[in-house]
């Protein structure tokens, strides 16, 4: 017969084995958790000048796609709005006509009802002019017809209210579900903002400067001030300086034809008014507001997010670039400009950045749409 020992204490009985993965678990989560975040924490303070300015330029980024996806979930809870609410105003329409015809229903049989209900021969039998009752009795069969109709009528209204109801909840529950959305998306936007605007003002004076001065010097002459604005709100940022109003009158469009010279002609007027995230004009504007307005003052109907105005027309390679033409940046689609030849676009760039003409080399270029 084979031996059996005795197993012997295991490893993890150990106090000082226990104490040993504790620690070694501990280090792996953490390790894991930092991996995760894949940015520190803004507020840490041991950041230096350049890595607050990285910092900022990507949480602005992140601030812009998070407006897109809130530009979206307000067209969805719009479009979910206006289909409930026609939903209701049918059912009101249909539930009156409904009433209606309860009410001739309700009529009838009271007549009926104080008639006696006699039976039509006996009726017949009873009457001094048969002729006169037989005359009635002929009417009264076609006002039974319709009052048959008046039934199937009211069955059939029943019927639609009973769906009208059913499609009414469906359509309440996705506008719930998007304005859930649009508040959640509202919060991201704000929480980068914030975030942005905090670590701006750690900056020293001359460090601020700096920044402000190398965002110009991507963007074009202009003097931007960094605050948050609402949806609806201006962003408080310096106006266009005339030296920027002239260089956007002295780029050429003369390529641009029809609808795109209408299209680039709005958005020159735009220039040095502010960026508003959410917002479509006229007083301020986000990057994709601007480029759906200028269409529109052409006559042309856009979408309202970036990721669906690129699907807006048809494609076109950065070599193939006319005046008119939306062009696209970063990978997720979130910016958009509109192209005014040169290698220039006008553009809303972000908050405390107004509305200016830029090089379309400052941002990485994702593609380009041909509206019109």
């Amino acid at each position: 017969m084979a031996a059996h020992r005795k197993p012997g204490p295991s490893p993890l009985g150990r106090p000082a084995a226990r104490t040993a993965l504790t620690l070694v678990l501990a280090s792996a989560a953490g390790a894991t958790l930092f991996e995760g975040s894949g940015h520190a924490d803004p507020a840490r303070p041991d950041r230096t000048p350049a890595q607050v300015r990285a910092e900022v330029d990507r949480l602005y980024q992140q601030a812009e796609a998070a407006t897109e996806r809130y530009n979206g979930a307000k067209e969805q809870a719009t479009a979910a709005r206006t289909s409930f609410d026609e939903l209701r105003d049918e059912a009101a329409r249909r539930t009156e006509r409904l009433n209606t015809a309860r009410r001739s229903l309700g009529a009838v049989a009271t007549a009926q009802y104080r008639s006696g209900g006699l039976d039509p021969a006996v009726q017949l039998a009873l009457t001094s002019d048969p002729d006169q009752y037989l005359r009635r009795a002929a009417l009264a069969e076609k006002a039974g017809d319709r009052q048959a109709a008046t039934v199937t009528a009211v069955r059939r209204e029943l019927a639609v209210l009973a769906q009208l109801r059913a499609e009414s909840t469906g359509r309440l529950s996705a506008l719930r579900g998007h304005e859930t959305e649009l508040r959640r998306q509202k919060a991201v936007v704000l929480g980068k903002l914030t975030a942005a605007r905090e670590l701006l003002a750690r900056l020293t004076a001359e460090e601020r400067a700096r920044y402000e001065a190398a965002v110009a010097a991507r963007s074009g002459p202009s003097a931007p001030t960094y605050a948050t604005a609402r949806p609806g709100t201006a962003t408080a940022s310096a106006p266009a300086s005339r030296a920027d109003r002239a260089s956007g009158d002295r780029l050429p469009v003369a390529a641009a034809t029809g609808r795109a010279t209408a299209a680039i002609s709005f958005a020159r007027a735009q220039i040095g008014k502010p960026y508003v995230w959410g917002a479509t004009g006229p007083s301020g504007y986000d990057c994709s507001g601007l480029t759906q307005a200028a269409w529109r003052a052409a006559g042309v109907s856009l979408p309202r997010t970036t990721y669906t105005q690129i699907n807006a027309g048809r494609r076109v390679s950065r070599s193939e670039l006319a005046p008119g033409d939306l062009v696209f940046f970063y990978s997720g689609i979130s910016h958009v400009g509109l192209y005014i030849g040169g290698g220039q676009m006008i553009h809303a760039p972000r908050p405390g950045a107004p509305i200016r003409i830029a090089p379309i080399d400052e941002m990485p270029f994702a593609g380009a749409t041909r509206v019109a």
